[in-house]
């Protein structure tokens, strides 16, 4: 990152300075968390006179913190900024900010006071919130160091993420995402693994359900507050991961009432979404729908959606099977195995022993880990090793955020490679953990640290819930065979 931190002064020191005008700290509170800061004002010198004007800016890095807000270039809305201008017009004063915030740094600056007076700061609190269990699973005693803060990093940011539903950041959006729910949830059965987190998955499952297109396509995201609403957001692969996100819970928690009862939106996001399957057992692109799989711009994303629906198609028919519905999927098992076999025959390219996407061939990451993940390839040898070979080439599309990352470590884990999967954890995550993160971030691009797929580092979140998953598979069996 751009910055180091160097301390200054103990927070015991800083309450015995007096700041004025134009003067300005930040304050470290060593680790992230997500809630309020609280703190008393006091007047040294003559009696205020006047009200204080204060700025604050809350970092879930420094850079947020030490490198100017503005002139702010992204394309996401400026009101996302971390910052607030309070007014206090009595001192002494306790001050608790109203509005939720994610941070670990808090830049308080000094905008306005009258030249009688200059103010002193106390008793600064930072109120953490979160819906997460206290207590949770522990590795083994014996995992390396980088494994430990791997985990520790993992579970913080999972931490931050469980509110009132699992939320895809605590700083910005803020809302509910299929595509974040299910990476968020698969690691909270590990993590946590009781009845607190498998309510909080249960309640998100009906939020979308709820709050569907007029057709029944579920939404990408929903809005919680001020009151649960349809976010008119609608991204296909998101739509398809909503059976897989169901068929896990259903898995995990054992609850076949709440999977009966919501079978009917699962079944229902396949039946809209194989109407983009043709006779050829190959999904088309509409067009008009967006399919996020990640944010890369060049990504083409024919093959990596028909891995995406063949992967959640599989899911739905193993939910079936658990609920005792298969009378009422067994025409989709044969479309199944087409889908399958049609994926192999149109993907596959045998002489670079990848899979291709488009006109053009594109060889890209994303393609081989949904087609991987879908059982796509050849065998497990070649899809591990179609995995590695995409990553390793110079003209390949390469991931943008740990969304993707995940599923290509998912797709190694799956196919038996636990020393790929591995080492592209500690590649990726290990990396940022290297550069201080204390929870993981929303894009990291380990060539460029700061890259934001906005166009602005500062409307990136760095606490985000699709980046939770090495603590998964910290706890999945047979993870540390290789380590």
């Amino acid at each position: 990152m751009r910055f180091e931190s160097q301390a200054a002064c103990s927070i015991q020191e800083l309450e015995q300075r007096s700041i004025r005008a134009g003067d300005s700290v930040i304050i470290d509170f060593g680790g992230h968390r997500t809630g309020y800061l609280s703190f008393k004002l006091r007047a040294t010198g003559r009696e205020a006179d006047a009200p204080v004007r204060l700025r604050l800016v809350f970092g879930e890095v420094l850079n947020d913190v030490a490198s100017p807000l503005y002139p702010y270039s992204a394309w996401l809305s400026q009101a996302w900024l971390p910052e607030e201008i309070i007014t206090v017009d009595d001192i002494p004063q306790d001050v608790r900010v109203p509005r939720r915030h994610a941070f670990r740094f808090v830049l308080l600056e000094v905008i306005a006071t009258s030249k009688e007076f200059a103010v002193q700061v106390h008793k600064v609190r930072a109120h953490a919130v979160t819906s997460a269990p206290a207590t949770f699973n522990e590795l083994p005693t014996q995992v390396p160091d980088w494994v430990r803060r791997v985990d520790e990093v993992s579970i913080a940011t999972l931490r931050d993420c469980m509110q009132t539903c699992f939320e895809d950041g605590p700083r910005r959006a803020r809302r509910l995402w299929i595509g974040d729910l299910r990476l968020q949830a698969m690691t909270s059965y590990r993590v946590y693994g009781n009845e607190v987190d498998m309510q909080l998955v249960k309640r998100c499952l009906y939020l979308f359900a709820g709050l569907p297109r007029e057709d029944g396509l579920v939404n990408a995201c929903v809005y919680e507050r001020p009151r649960p609403t349809y976010a008119n957001i609608v991204a296909l692969d998101y739509s398809a991961l909503y059976a897989v996100v169901l068929c896990e819970y259903v898995v995990a928690s054992g609850d076949h009432e709440a999977g009966l009862d919501l079978w009917p939106v699962a079944r229902r996001q396949l039946e809209l979404l194989l109407q983009h399957v043709g006779p050829d057992g190959l999904f088309s692109d509409p067009g008009d729908v967006w399919i996020f799989i990640d944010w890369a711009d060049e990504l083409e994303r024919s093959s990596a959606m028909q891995g995406v629906l063949l992967f959640s198609l599989q899911k739905l028919l193993a939910l079936a099977q658990i609920l005792g519905l298969n009378d009422e999927v067994v025409q989709w098992k044969v479309l199944a195995q087409q889908m399958q076999t049609q994926a192999r025959a149109q993907y596959w390219d045998t002489d670079q022993q990848l899979f291709v996407s488009g006109e053009g061939g594109q060889v890209s990451c994303a393609s081989q880990a949904w087609l991987v993940l879908a059982g796509v390839a050849p065998d497990d040898l070649l899809g591990a090793a179609a995995v590695r070979k995409a990553m390793e080439r110079a003209d390949s599309v390469k991931p943008v955020t740990p969304y993707l990352y995940h599923y290509l470590v998912e797709a190694l884990h799956s196919c038996g490679d636990r020393a790929g999967a591995t080492a592209l954890l500690k590649h990726y995550w290990g990396g940022m953990a290297e550069l201080g993160a204390d929870t993981f971030w929303e894009a990291y691009n380990p060539k460029d640290p700061l890259h934001s797929p906005y166009g602005d580092s500062h409307a990136n979140s760095y606490c985000h819930a699709w980046s939770c998953t090495p603590a998964f598979f910290f706890r999945e069996t047979g993870f540390f065979n290789v380590l």
